[in-house]
């Protein structure tokens, strides 16, 4: 009997923990590969869980924002969806590189191909980001999610400061500081970095082989002196046998 009510409360327990865990699981969401710094670069990934029993998400739409327009925005390929990026003309030029920006992209739409996001399975939507604002907290992303019954979900409510988290909440990505994230800032020199890497280990790798080298003609050169002085030992012994036969035969 015991046992049995331990058994009964543990799967109150575990059911309460779904329930009350499955919210926050729900929502489509942004976070960054490590942490995203204020003016610098960053991989992001757009998850989108599927909340429902009778259908698959099928299609995804995320609205950059325009307030804080990012120049440079990269979606990932992602096997069995279609990807189109939306690009809109800014009302204020951006300096990216020493070079003007007069048109960034507002929206990415991802279409699935085949059946999309199965119940019960989550799909992330990696995409590179940036220049990063460096003077906001956060950036502040729409999501609009469509299942295969039709039925759209739009992940739009801003969180609103000491009020309770919104039933659709819009995706946020927290920026973190620039001093405390000095691998974002060197992420826009990280080929430059690889780069060298990989012509430093061409340069071991020749230094090593020219070494291989060295070391290969030497050992056949002192292979040939070995094989050359001890042809003449051979020679000199036999030579001098003949001399020896030739005194013994003379007496």
């Amino acid at each position: 009997m015991k046992i049995s009510r331990l058994a009964a409360a543990a799967a109150v327990a575990g059911s309460t923990v779904l329930v009350l865990s499955a919210p926050a699981f729900a929502h489509v969401s942004v976070q960054p590969e490590g942490t995203a710094a204020k003016g610098g670069y960053a991989l992001v990934n757009f998850r989108v869980p599927n909340e429902r029993d009778n259908a698959s998400t099928t299609k995804l739409e995320v609205t950059f924002p325009t307030d804080t327009p990012l120049a440079s925005v990269l979606p990932q390929a992602v096997p069995g969806w279609k990807i189109v990026v939306t690009k809109s003309t800014l009302a204020k030029p951006l300096e990216l590189h020493g070079q003007q920006v007069t048109e960034a992209v507002s929206k990415v739409t991802w279409t699935a191909e085949d059946k999309g996001i199965q119940p019960g399975f989550i799909q992330q939507f990696p995409v590179s980001v940036g220049a990063l604002p460096e003077d906001a907290d956060e950036v502040v992303f729409k999501a609009i999610q469509t299942y295969s019954n039709k039925e759209v979900v739009r992940w739009i409510e801003v969180q609103e400061e000491g009020a309770e988290e919104p039933d659709t909440p819009a995706p946020v990505l927290t920026l973190s500081d620039a001093a405390d994230d000095d691998h974002a800032h060197a992420s826009a020199s990280a080929p430059a970095s690889e780069e060298d890497d990989d012509a430093e280990a061409a340069a071991t790798t020749t230094e090593a082989s020219g070494s291989s080298g060295d070391t290969d003609t030497t050992a056949r050169v002192l292979g040939v002196v070995g094989i050359v002085v001890g042809a003449a030992g051979v020679a000199y012994g036999v030579l001098a046998g003949r001399r020896r036969t030739g005194t013994g035969d003379a007496s």
